[in-house]
């Protein structure tokens, strides 16, 4: 077995989160590549020694100064862009969580632009990021599995 070659490309790991608050979701526009001006769930890097749980809970308070209790996974979305200019192929797997609301009403940041609660059923009326549809979705049904009553 050859020895793993650090600074060949390789996949990234980022975290996402939904989180519900009185039925809504929330999303911010990206200020930065990719999806730059795009609606997204908030997210970003994991961190090496980070919990992806952690780490999602973190970006979020990062990025938009929302608390939540995590509720659990949902899925993983996997992006592979083409190669740019330089050859190089990004490859991104991000694991995506779901959560409630507990605190913070959501405001703009460095990473984050605009803040929007929405209902899932409104996203298709907004300029979003690939499969954002399909991830809050399934978030919602996570979501409803795990509610109480």
């Amino acid at each position: 077995m050859s020895a793993l070659a650090f600074d060949a490309p390789r996949p990234h790991v980022g975290v996402s989160i939904s989180v519900f608050r009185d039925g809504r979701v929330l999303l911010a526009t990206r200020t930065k590549p990719p999806y730059a001006g795009l609606f997204t769930l908030p997210g970003g890097h994991l961190e090496a020694g980070e919990k992806v749980a952690d780490a999602a809970l973190r970006e979020l308070e990062e990025e938009t100064g929302v608390k939540a209790e995590l509720v659990g996974f949902n899925q993983y979305v996997e992006i592979i862009a083409p190669p740019d200019t330089d050859g190089l192929t990004r490859h991104f797997v991000i694991l995506s969580f779901v959560a409630r609301w507990i605190s913070g009403e959501g405001a703009p940041g460095p990473e984050a632009g605009e803040i929007l609660w929405t209902y899932p059923d409104e996203i298709a009326q907004l300029a979003t990021s690939p499969r954002l549809i399909e991830v809050v979705t399934n978030a919602h049904k996570v979501l409803m599995q795990k509610s109480p009553g």
